[in-house]
């Protein structure tokens, strides 16, 4: 399967919270995490984020992404995709009690393929706007 078919079918498993249980089988098990971003601090391995994207589940029950472009960088294994983030804290979880915010948040993934599996991804997002918009900061 060509890298790009894999990222999309990680980035939507991901996205929608389904956890490493199944995003696993796009990935590598040692692939890396890296985000400049604090709500992730200590995020460092793909499998503790698409956890943490799971997380996220009960608490933004509705939560979808809106695909703006995606590429592929045969040369250099590389799959970049940028999308809006939607969701509203309506479920219990997060770090307060439901705020009844909606949140549409800008982000852009970076996936590095290795042997044909996702070795490294970075996230590219601006956590502090989107905590703000939940009615979390």
């Amino acid at each position: 399967m060509p890298i790009k078919d894999d990222a999309l079918a990680f980035f939507d498993a991901c996205e929608t919270g389904k956890g490493w249980a199944v995003c696993q089988q796009w990935c590598r098990p040692d692939a890396v995490f890296t985000a400049q971003a604090d709500a992730l601090a200590g995020v460092n391995t793909v499998q503790d984020y698409t956890e943490w994207m799971a997380h996220l589940a009960p608490a933004l029950p509705d939560m979808r992404y809106e695909m703006l472009g995606f590429a592929v960088d045969e040369e250099r294994s590389t799959v970049v995709g940028a999308a809006v983030f939607h969701a509203t804290h309506t479920g219990e979880g997060g770090p307060v009690p439901p705020t009844g915010k909606s949140i549409a948040s800008d982000y852009c993934y970076v996936f590095r393929f290795n042997g044909g599996k996702i070795a490294n991804m970075t996230k590219i997002w601006n956590d502090a706007y989107a905590m703000r918009e939940a009615g979390w900061a």
